[in-house]
């Protein structure tokens, strides 16, 4: 079981969460709301490779597949809906995120015991009996992939597209400084086992609807330029989905465009719609946008992390823009 040292908190080792994934005949994976490719990649992943063992499993996602990973193996079997009948020490595990709670409201009531948490993020709280946190891994699929090795099952062409898509979704196709030359022979080692590549970046990276490139057109025409070029930020609210024919889903690239401004350090995207106000950060390497958004209430990584804002767009802005200010922006 985790335990701490002060007030730092200690994973448990691979051979002991292997050991529960043996025991364990029950499992349903959960993925963070709006999900994206680490999350439910990671889960599906752990999933198909328990499956060889015999294993019943299940997936819970408060919020419907995004079009963009419908190709995902198993991804069909993604639902909101908790079968009624399962067994009591049913282990859910939590994928990606440093909270249970980024799960959404649907979740239902599990006791701590039945809790495995895997993540990358920095500043996880440890929430599960059992906790497999490696801040210094690309994603959390490299996680799952460290215990895929350990329980010696077959790493099918499905298993290592999901592997493969995690990883190409958190290093931003293999862009981010996070990709390192052990990323990179994981990503061969995904590829020389069947993983599509060609797939995964057709559908995810080069796939994007007309009322995506219609919606960034119209955020990077608002975007602003502050701190003598070093920050860069653009919204996007209701009226402006509605008039591109856009969702939340076409949202997801505009940051990156922002950051990629010459001289930005750190971006940000604030997207005011459906009853809240959700920011995007990206930082160049010099910014700690995980520090930042942590003071409002997210997290995330050092150079991506997000928040929900409590309040109007307006002053979404002035307290991003102060956090990261206080990072030396």
């Amino acid at each position: 079981m985790s335990s701490t040292a002060g007030t730092v908190a200690i994973s448990n080792t691979t051979e002991q969460v292997v050991a529960e994934l043996r025991r364990r005949s029950s499992f349903v994976f959960v993925s963070h709301v709006k999900p994206d490719g680490d999350t439910l990649g990671a889960g599906l992943a752990l999933g198909l490779a328990l499956k060889q063992l015999g294993k019943r499993i299940g997936y819970f996602q408060q919020d419907p597949v995004p079009r963009n990973l419908r190709f995902l193996p198993d991804s069909q079997f993604v639902t909101r809906e908790v079968p009624a009948d399962l067994p009591a020490d049913t282990l859910w595990v939590f994928c990606d995120m440093s909270d249970f709670t980024r799960a959404g409201e649907f979740l239902p009531a599990i006791a701590r015991a039945n809790m495995l948490d895997i993540d990358h993020h920095l500043g996880n709280s440890h929430f599960g009996a059992l906790n497999y946190v490696i801040p210094t891994e690309a994603s959390t699929g490299t996680c799952v992939l460290r215990l895929l090795h350990a329980l010696e099952v077959e790493i099918t062409p499905d298993i290592a597209t999901c592997i493969l898509t995690t990883i190409m979704t958190d290093t931003g196709a293999f862009m981010h400084t996070n990709t390192t030359a052990d990323v990179l022979r994981m990503s061969a080692e995904m590829i020389e086992l069947g993983a599509d590549k060609p797939l995964i970046t057709e559908e995810i990276f080069a796939n994007k609807r007309f009322a995506a490139t219609k919606l960034l057109g119209m955020a990077l025409e608002r975007a602003v330029l502050e701190q003598d070029g070093r920050y860069c930020w653009t919204y996007v609210d209701q009226a402006m989905l509605t008039a591109a024919h856009a969702d939340g889903e076409d949202t997801e690239e505009i940051v990156q465009h922002l950051r990629a401004v010459e001289g930005v350090e750190a971006a940000a995207l604030f997207k005011d719609y459906d009853g809240a106000v959700r920011v995007s950060l990206r930082s160049s390497g010099r910014i700690n946008v995980q520090a930042a958004a942590v003071t409002l209430g997210g997290g995330g990584h050092f150079m991506a992390s997000g928040l929900t804002y409590e309040g109007a767009l307006p002053a979404a802005i002035d307290g991003v823009r102060a956090a990261l200010k206080a990072q030396g922006l």
